[in-house]
């Protein structure tokens, strides 16, 4: 995921409602800051080695790890990653870098089912987040597809993913791209989490017809004990129970 510059201060807590979706294992909130807000990073092979348990003492609660890309790669740590963020008492999640020019979304879903993407229900394992952002390849910011196209791209991977694992895929964007590239596609938000990115003190507008975000995405330029360097900082939208509700699909 993309790299800024921004400082940031933990928010506020305002007085707003939380009301959890246990289908999806959602959290819907009145407004932009929850009531809780539960701290995350999300990291791949930039982040180099990880000491989890620093991490997990640093008050960081979940994590998005980076599985796999396109129809081939798979992020040489990501195994590690995996396991030692499990045995810090970290929730995690894995997470696909899309390449949506270079083969079928069914493709790549079952690539990342079978790399790193599979779930089971031990409290830790959050379903995998399918991530969907500017194309930073050749093949233009929308990878080459029309709006009709990428939409079916995502449908197509986001049914192989739940054939696979019984679960409904997170989806990471940003508000421009999805609006952009899909058309302001609003049919996905019935059912899987959307993890915004906005790299700002506020989440600002959500793509369309997203009612609200489960995970935030709020700056690239974190520091968390254990990792050295710039990590991504996330929130998710509830306390912990909520997120273990999500994990466990309860």
């Amino acid at each position: 995921m993309a790299r800024t510059t921004l400082s940031v201060r933990r928010l506020l807590a305002a007085a707003l409602t939380v009301a959890a979706t246990a289908a999806a294992g959602l959290v819907a909130t009145a407004g932009p800051a929850a009531a809780a807000t539960t701290p995350g990073i999300d990291v791949s092979r930039y982040q180099g080695t990880i000491n989890w348990t620093s991490v997990r003492n640093a008050g960081i609660q979940f994590a998005f790890i980076k599985a796999t890309e396109g129809t081939s790669y798979k992020d040489p740590n990501f195994n590690t990653n995996y396991v030692n963020a499990y045995n810090a008492g970290v929730i995690r999640g894995a997470y696909h870098f899309a390449r949506p020019n270079i083969s079928s979304g069914a493709t790549q879903a079952g690539y990342l089912a079978s790399n790193g993407g599979a779930w089971s229900a031990d409290s830790r394992t959050l379903p995998a987040a399918l991530d969907l952002e500017a194309n930073p390849y050749s093949g233009g910011y929308c990878y080459g597809l029309t709006t009709t196209g990428m939409r079916n791209w995502v449908q197509d991977f986001l049914n192989t993913y739940r054939s696979r694992t019984g679960r409904y895929a997170v989806i990471y964007t940003t508000t421009s791209w999805w609006n952009q590239c899909t058309g302001s596609w609003t049919a996905p938000w019935a059912n899987h989490p959307l993890w915004i990115a906005r790299w700002s003190s506020t989440v600002g507008t959500l793509p369309a017809g997203a009612p609200f975000w489960s995970f935030w995405q709020y700056t690239s330029t974190g520091s968390v004990s254990g990792i050295s360097g710039n990590v991504d900082r996330n929130y998710w939208n509830g306390d912990r129970t909520r997120l273990i509700a999500l994990a466990n699909n309860t």
